[in-house]
């Protein structure tokens, strides 16, 4: 059985909260179990925020993820202070090196480095570093296929905000190619 609990985390504004609600969706669409638990800091922009993520073949009994994070995915330097220690040996640190030049300090732990800001920029727009983070997952684990996300994108952005779709989606793409790359 497959289970992944993810930390996803930065500061307001980055497209945290974005990133945990498409990956669960996709994980609804795919048929498994999923929660998302999201948490705010006190402020309204530029606080922290972040969410917890499982996806799973059975049933989720907490959404709670305290010291058994299977991969956190960090957008700045505070966040990956923070959640580094909870992730499990062997866990996935997927780490935006636009904005974190630190490495972290555990050495049990898989480290990605994707610079995900610069990627976005490449893409065409800064708001799309959260999805090339997420694209990076998705290529790292499999837990969901792409075509899960692509589909979630549909609904969430609606007949309204369409056209957000096909940049959407090159930056998963791309995320996921800067991993091929660095693992290769």
């Amino acid at each position: 059985m497959a289970t992944e609990k993810i930390i996803m985390a930065g500061f307001g504004g980055q497209g945290v909260m974005s990133m945990g609600q498409l990956m669960t969706y996709a994980g609804m669409i795919h048929g498994k179990q999923v929660s998302w638990l999201p948490a705010y800091g006190p402020e309204m922009r530029g606080g922290t925020a972040n969410c917890s993520v499982i996806v799973s073949d059975s049933l989720v009994g907490s959404p709670i993820i305290i010291e058994d994070a299977t991969c956190a995915i960090v957008m700045n330097l505070p966040s990956m202070t923070k959640f580094e220690k909870s992730l499990i040996p062997g866990g996935k640190l997927i780490i935006n090196s636009s904005l974190v030049q630190d490495d972290p300090e555990r050495t049990d732990i898989e480290v990605y480095k994707i610079p995900a800001n610069a990627i976005a920029d490449e893409v065409g727009n800064p708001k799309v570093a959260n999805m090339v983070m997420l694209g990076a997952y998705l290529e790292l684990t499999g837990i969901v296929p792409f075509e899960a996300v692509y589909e979630t994108l549909k609904k969430v952005y609606g007949a309204g905000k369409e056209h957000f779709i096909p940049m959407n989606e090159k930056a998963l793409k791309k995320g996921a190619e800067a991993v091929t790359k660095k693992s290769a």
